[in-house]
Protein backbone atom coordinates (compact mmCIF):
# COMPACT_ATOMS: atom_id res chain seq x y z
CA UNK A 1 0.00 0.00 0.00
CA UNK A 2 1.26 3.13 -0.87
CA UNK A 3 -0.18 7.11 -0.63
CA UNK A 4 -0.80 6.90 -4.22
CA UNK A 5 -2.72 4.06 -3.70
CA UNK A 6 -4.99 5.75 -1.39
CA UNK A 7 -4.81 9.16 -3.32
CA UNK A 8 -6.70 8.37 -5.99
CA UNK A 9 -9.98 7.18 -3.51
CA UNK A 10 -13.46 9.58 -3.65
CA UNK A 11 -12.60 9.85 0.18
CA UNK A 12 -8.99 9.25 0.21
CA UNK A 13 -7.78 9.73 4.22
CA UNK A 14 -10.71 7.62 5.92
CA UNK A 15 -10.89 4.15 6.12
CA UNK A 16 -12.99 1.72 7.88
CA UNK A 17 -11.29 -0.53 10.57
CA UNK A 18 -13.80 -3.83 11.27
CA UNK A 19 -12.41 -4.26 15.07
CA UNK A 20 -16.20 -3.53 16.58
CA UNK A 21 -18.02 -5.10 14.14
CA UNK A 22 -16.54 -8.89 13.84
CA UNK A 23 -17.20 -10.27 16.88
CA UNK A 24 -19.95 -9.82 19.69
CA UNK A 25 -17.56 -8.22 22.19
CA UNK A 26 -15.33 -5.27 22.47
CA UNK A 27 -14.61 -2.20 23.88
CA UNK A 28 -15.96 0.35 23.11
CA UNK A 29 -19.15 2.45 24.30
CA UNK A 30 -22.39 1.84 23.52
CA UNK A 31 -22.43 -2.10 21.57
CA UNK A 32 -25.50 -2.50 23.46
CA UNK A 33 -27.54 -0.21 21.49
CA UNK A 34 -25.49 0.16 18.63
CA UNK A 35 -25.88 -3.62 17.53
CA UNK A 36 -28.41 -6.17 16.97
CA UNK A 37 -29.80 -7.52 20.00
CA UNK A 38 -29.03 -11.11 18.69
CA UNK A 39 -25.08 -10.73 17.66
CA UNK A 40 -25.25 -13.92 16.11
CA UNK A 41 -23.01 -14.99 13.39
CA UNK A 42 -25.18 -13.84 10.76
CA UNK A 43 -26.72 -10.69 12.09
CA UNK A 44 -22.91 -9.84 12.48
CA UNK A 45 -22.16 -10.42 9.24
CA UNK A 46 -25.21 -8.71 7.66
CA UNK A 47 -24.01 -5.67 9.38
CA UNK A 48 -21.12 -6.22 8.15
CA UNK A 49 -21.86 -6.26 4.65
CA UNK A 50 -24.26 -3.21 5.13
CA UNK A 51 -21.77 -0.94 6.58
CA UNK A 52 -19.18 -2.34 3.97
CA UNK A 53 -22.01 -1.57 1.16
CA UNK A 54 -21.98 1.88 2.30
CA UNK A 55 -18.72 2.70 2.72
CA UNK A 56 -17.77 1.59 -0.85
CA UNK A 57 -21.00 3.84 -1.94
CA UNK A 58 -19.83 6.65 -0.32
CA UNK A 59 -16.27 6.37 -1.34
CA UNK A 60 -13.78 4.61 1.45
CA UNK A 61 -11.53 2.91 -0.56
CA UNK A 62 -9.30 0.89 2.72
CA UNK A 63 -10.78 -1.35 5.15
CA UNK A 64 -9.09 -2.34 8.02
CA UNK A 65 -8.89 -5.48 10.15
CA UNK A 66 -7.14 -8.38 12.18
CA UNK A 67 -7.14 -11.74 12.99
CA UNK A 68 -8.10 -11.59 16.52
CA UNK A 69 -11.16 -9.85 15.44
CA UNK A 70 -13.69 -12.24 15.70
CA UNK A 71 -14.95 -13.36 12.14
CA UNK A 72 -14.25 -10.14 10.23
CA UNK A 73 -11.39 -11.62 8.06
CA UNK A 74 -13.78 -14.03 7.09
CA UNK A 75 -16.79 -11.26 6.53
CA UNK A 76 -14.45 -9.03 4.16
CA UNK A 77 -13.71 -12.07 2.39
CA UNK A 78 -17.35 -12.87 1.48
CA UNK A 79 -18.40 -9.08 0.93
CA UNK A 80 -15.00 -8.91 -1.59
CA UNK A 81 -16.28 -11.82 -3.19
CA UNK A 82 -20.10 -10.40 -3.48
CA UNK A 83 -18.57 -6.97 -4.95
CA UNK A 84 -16.20 -7.91 -7.74
CA UNK A 85 -16.23 -4.51 -8.50
CA UNK A 86 -14.37 -3.16 -5.55
CA UNK A 87 -11.12 -4.64 -6.33
CA UNK A 88 -9.74 -0.81 -5.80
CA UNK A 89 -10.27 -1.34 -2.07
CA UNK A 90 -7.39 -1.60 -0.14
CA UNK A 91 -7.16 -4.40 2.27
CA UNK A 92 -4.96 -4.27 5.34
CA UNK A 93 -4.88 -7.30 8.49
CA UNK A 94 -2.73 -7.61 11.03
CA UNK A 95 -1.47 -11.08 13.03
CA UNK A 96 0.04 -11.14 16.68
CA UNK A 97 -3.41 -11.98 18.30
CA UNK A 98 -5.57 -15.17 18.42
CA UNK A 99 -8.94 -14.48 18.39
CA UNK A 100 -10.24 -16.60 22.17
CA UNK A 101 -13.69 -15.87 23.08
CA UNK A 102 -15.65 -18.58 21.55
CA UNK A 103 -18.20 -15.72 20.05
CA UNK A 104 -19.24 -14.67 23.35
CA UNK A 105 -19.35 -11.67 25.49
CA UNK A 106 -18.22 -12.64 28.93
CA UNK A 107 -15.17 -14.94 27.99
CA UNK A 108 -12.32 -14.79 30.73
CA UNK A 109 -9.63 -14.37 28.08
CA UNK A 110 -11.00 -12.63 24.53
CA UNK A 111 -7.43 -12.66 22.65
CA UNK A 112 -4.27 -13.64 23.17
CA UNK A 113 -1.02 -12.26 21.80
CA UNK A 114 1.82 -14.22 20.51
CA UNK A 115 4.80 -12.10 17.82
CA UNK A 116 6.49 -15.02 16.97
CA UNK A 117 7.65 -16.45 14.54
CA UNK A 118 5.53 -19.77 14.44
CA UNK A 119 1.94 -17.64 15.24
CA UNK A 120 3.17 -15.22 11.99
CA UNK A 121 3.48 -18.05 9.22
CA UNK A 122 0.13 -19.78 11.20
CA UNK A 123 -1.64 -16.68 10.74
CA UNK A 124 -0.32 -15.62 7.91
CA UNK A 125 -1.54 -18.69 6.50
CA UNK A 126 -4.92 -18.11 7.65
CA UNK A 127 -4.95 -14.87 6.45
CA UNK A 128 -4.04 -15.74 2.67
CA UNK A 129 -6.60 -18.73 2.58
CA UNK A 130 -9.56 -15.94 2.99
CA UNK A 131 -8.19 -12.73 1.34
CA UNK A 132 -5.66 -14.78 -1.19
CA UNK A 133 -3.95 -11.72 -3.15
CA UNK A 134 -6.40 -8.95 -1.90
CA UNK A 135 -4.09 -8.57 1.23
CA UNK A 136 -2.25 -5.52 0.56
CA UNK A 137 -1.03 -4.68 4.11
CA UNK A 138 -0.02 -7.00 6.75
CA UNK A 139 0.48 -5.71 10.24
CA UNK A 140 1.87 -6.97 13.09
CA UNK A 141 -0.45 -6.27 16.04
CA UNK A 142 -0.34 -4.02 18.83
CA UNK A 143 3.68 -3.54 19.19
CA UNK A 144 5.08 -2.22 22.85
CA UNK A 145 8.35 -1.38 23.65
CA UNK A 146 8.98 -4.77 25.09
CA UNK A 147 7.81 -6.59 21.97
CA UNK A 148 9.96 -9.12 20.71
CA UNK A 149 8.96 -8.64 17.29
CA UNK A 150 11.38 -5.82 17.28
CA UNK A 151 14.39 -7.85 17.90
CA UNK A 152 13.55 -10.98 15.89
CA UNK A 153 15.74 -10.91 13.27
CA UNK A 154 13.97 -14.68 11.90
CA UNK A 155 11.03 -12.46 12.15
CA UNK A 156 12.34 -9.83 10.04
CA UNK A 157 13.58 -12.01 7.63
CA UNK A 158 9.92 -13.72 7.40
CA UNK A 159 8.50 -10.44 7.18
CA UNK A 160 11.31 -8.74 4.07
CA UNK A 161 9.92 -12.03 1.78
CA UNK A 162 6.38 -11.04 2.36
CA UNK A 163 7.35 -7.47 1.06
CA UNK A 164 8.82 -8.96 -1.72
CA UNK A 165 5.98 -10.91 -2.66
CA UNK A 166 4.14 -7.47 -2.65
CA UNK A 167 2.68 -7.00 0.34
CA UNK A 168 3.06 -3.95 2.41
CA UNK A 169 4.55 -4.42 5.96
CA UNK A 170 3.75 -2.47 8.68
CA UNK A 171 3.08 -2.61 12.32
CA UNK A 172 0.43 -1.49 14.66
CA UNK A 173 1.22 0.19 18.36
CA UNK A 174 -0.56 0.34 21.65
CA UNK A 175 0.30 1.38 24.82
CA UNK A 176 1.41 4.35 26.34
CA UNK A 177 5.32 3.65 25.12
CA UNK A 178 4.12 4.21 20.79
CA UNK A 179 6.42 6.86 20.24
CA UNK A 180 9.27 4.07 21.67
CA UNK A 181 8.29 1.20 19.64
CA UNK A 182 7.44 3.29 16.26
CA UNK A 183 11.17 4.92 16.75
CA UNK A 184 12.79 1.26 17.25
CA UNK A 185 10.19 -0.36 13.89
CA UNK A 186 11.79 2.46 11.93
CA UNK A 187 15.20 2.21 12.40
CA UNK A 188 15.33 -1.94 11.46
CA UNK A 189 16.38 -2.74 8.16
CA UNK A 190 16.82 -6.01 6.06
CA UNK A 191 19.33 -6.12 3.84
CA UNK A 192 20.01 -2.68 4.13
CA UNK A 193 16.03 -1.67 3.54
CA UNK A 194 13.80 -0.47 5.57
CA UNK A 195 11.41 -3.11 6.63
CA UNK A 196 8.03 -1.22 7.65
CA UNK A 197 6.59 0.90 5.59
CA UNK A 198 3.27 2.00 7.06
CA UNK A 199 2.74 2.48 10.87
CA UNK A 200 -0.23 2.31 12.54
CA UNK A 201 -0.97 3.64 15.99
CA UNK A 202 -3.88 5.34 18.39
CA UNK A 203 -3.74 9.29 18.04
CA UNK A 204 -6.83 11.07 19.00
CA UNK A 205 -7.86 14.17 20.99
CA UNK A 206 -7.14 12.64 24.44
CA UNK A 207 -4.17 10.28 23.41
CA UNK A 208 -1.54 12.74 21.47
CA UNK A 209 1.72 11.36 22.75
CA UNK A 210 2.89 9.38 19.85
CA UNK A 211 2.01 12.56 17.14
CA UNK A 212 6.18 13.54 17.14
CA UNK A 213 7.27 9.74 16.21
CA UNK A 214 4.44 9.52 13.75
CA UNK A 215 5.16 12.57 12.02
CA UNK A 216 8.77 11.74 11.55
CA UNK A 217 7.29 8.01 9.90
CA UNK A 218 5.34 10.05 7.63
CA UNK A 219 8.77 12.40 6.92
CA UNK A 220 10.44 9.01 6.09
CA UNK A 221 8.32 7.96 3.75
CA UNK A 222 5.83 5.72 5.97
CA UNK A 223 2.19 5.69 5.28
CA UNK A 224 0.29 6.58 8.64
CA UNK A 225 -2.88 5.35 9.79
CA UNK A 226 -4.50 6.50 12.64
CA UNK A 227 -6.71 4.02 14.97
CA UNK A 228 -9.09 4.58 17.53
CA UNK A 229 -9.48 8.45 16.63
CA UNK A 230 -12.77 8.32 19.19
CA UNK A 231 -11.10 7.29 21.85
CA UNK A 232 -13.36 4.14 22.26
CA UNK A 233 -16.61 6.21 21.96
CA UNK A 234 -15.47 8.88 24.29
CA UNK A 235 -15.49 11.39 21.81
CA UNK A 236 -19.26 10.66 20.50
CA UNK A 237 -21.84 12.88 21.04
CA UNK A 238 -23.80 10.25 23.33
CA UNK A 239 -20.34 9.64 25.76
CA UNK A 240 -18.76 12.80 25.43
CA UNK A 241 -19.65 13.63 28.57
CA UNK A 242 -16.95 14.10 30.85
CA UNK A 243 -16.12 17.45 31.97
CA UNK A 244 -12.92 16.92 30.40
CA UNK A 245 -14.31 17.09 27.22
CA UNK A 246 -16.81 20.18 27.12
CA UNK A 247 -14.54 22.04 24.60
CA UNK A 248 -15.18 19.30 22.40
CA UNK A 249 -18.59 19.80 22.99
CA UNK A 250 -18.98 23.21 22.24
CA UNK A 251 -16.53 23.72 19.11
CA UNK A 252 -18.94 20.95 17.77
CA UNK A 253 -21.81 22.85 18.63
CA UNK A 254 -20.24 26.27 17.25
CA UNK A 255 -19.58 24.17 14.29
CA UNK A 256 -22.60 22.25 13.44
CA UNK A 257 -21.17 19.28 13.40
CA UNK A 258 -21.54 15.75 15.66
CA UNK A 259 -18.64 15.80 18.66
CA UNK A 260 -17.45 12.28 16.30
CA UNK A 261 -17.32 14.57 13.32
CA UNK A 262 -15.18 17.05 14.58
CA UNK A 263 -12.94 14.91 16.72
CA UNK A 264 -12.15 12.95 13.63
CA UNK A 265 -11.61 16.14 11.55
CA UNK A 266 -8.97 17.21 14.44
CA UNK A 267 -7.15 14.17 13.60
CA UNK A 268 -6.97 14.63 9.90
CA UNK A 269 -5.99 18.19 10.42
CA UNK A 270 -2.44 16.48 11.33
CA UNK A 271 -0.65 16.82 7.96
CA UNK A 272 1.29 13.54 8.89
CA UNK A 273 -1.45 11.62 8.60
CA UNK A 274 -2.40 9.37 5.75
CA UNK A 275 -5.30 7.64 6.80
CA UNK A 276 -7.73 7.69 9.93
CA UNK A 277 -10.12 4.95 10.38
CA UNK A 278 -13.50 5.18 11.26
CA UNK A 279 -14.68 2.05 13.79
CA UNK A 280 -18.50 2.72 12.62
CA UNK A 281 -20.96 -0.37 13.20
CA UNK A 282 -23.84 1.26 11.80
CA UNK A 283 -24.43 3.37 8.71
CA UNK A 284 -25.87 6.18 10.83
CA UNK A 285 -22.27 6.52 12.74
CA UNK A 286 -20.59 6.13 9.55
CA UNK A 287 -22.39 8.79 7.76
CA UNK A 288 -21.36 10.77 10.99
CA UNK A 289 -18.08 10.04 10.84
CA UNK A 290 -17.23 10.60 7.03
CA UNK A 291 -18.18 14.25 7.52
CA UNK A 292 -14.66 14.87 8.74
CA UNK A 293 -13.45 14.95 5.01
CA UNK A 294 -14.71 18.13 4.18
CA UNK A 295 -14.68 19.87 7.68
CA UNK A 296 -11.65 22.52 8.08
CA UNK A 297 -11.26 23.69 11.44
CA UNK A 298 -9.58 27.05 12.55
CA UNK A 299 -6.22 27.19 14.31
CA UNK A 300 -8.17 28.67 17.43
CA UNK A 301 -10.70 25.62 17.50
CA UNK A 302 -7.53 23.38 17.49
CA UNK A 303 -6.09 24.80 20.00
CA UNK A 304 -9.19 25.12 22.38
CA UNK A 305 -9.74 21.27 21.24
CA UNK A 306 -6.20 20.77 23.20
CA UNK A 307 -7.67 21.14 26.36
CA UNK A 308 -8.69 17.54 26.10
CA UNK A 309 -5.17 15.98 26.20
CA UNK A 310 -4.32 13.50 28.69
CA UNK A 311 -1.40 12.03 29.92
CA UNK A 312 -0.38 8.74 28.29
CA UNK A 313 -0.60 6.74 31.22
CA UNK A 314 -3.91 7.84 32.40
CA UNK A 315 -5.58 7.37 29.54
CA UNK A 316 -4.36 3.92 28.75
CA UNK A 317 -5.33 3.23 32.28
CA UNK A 318 -8.34 4.33 31.55
CA UNK A 319 -8.88 2.34 28.22
CA UNK A 320 -7.55 -0.77 30.36
CA UNK A 321 -11.00 -0.28 32.87
CA UNK A 322 -13.16 -0.35 29.68
CA UNK A 323 -15.54 -3.45 29.62
CA UNK A 324 -15.44 -6.06 26.82
CA UNK A 325 -19.70 -5.62 26.23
Amino acid sequence: MRRDHLAAAPIPRIGLGLAAIGRPGYINLGRDTDLPTTRSVDALRARAHVVLDTAYDRGVRYVDTARSYGLADNFLAEWLRSRPEARDVVVGSKWGYTYTADWSTHADVHEVKNHGVAAYDRQLAETRALLGDRLGLYQIHSVTPDSPALTDTALHERLAALADAGVTVGLSTSGPGQAEAIRAALAITVDGLPLFASVQATYNLMERSAGRALAEAHAAGRVVIVKEALANGRLTDRHAREPATAALRATARESGVSCDALALAAVLAQPWVDVVLSGAVTTEQLASNLTAATLHLAPDQLGRLAELTEPPEAYWAHRSRLTWA
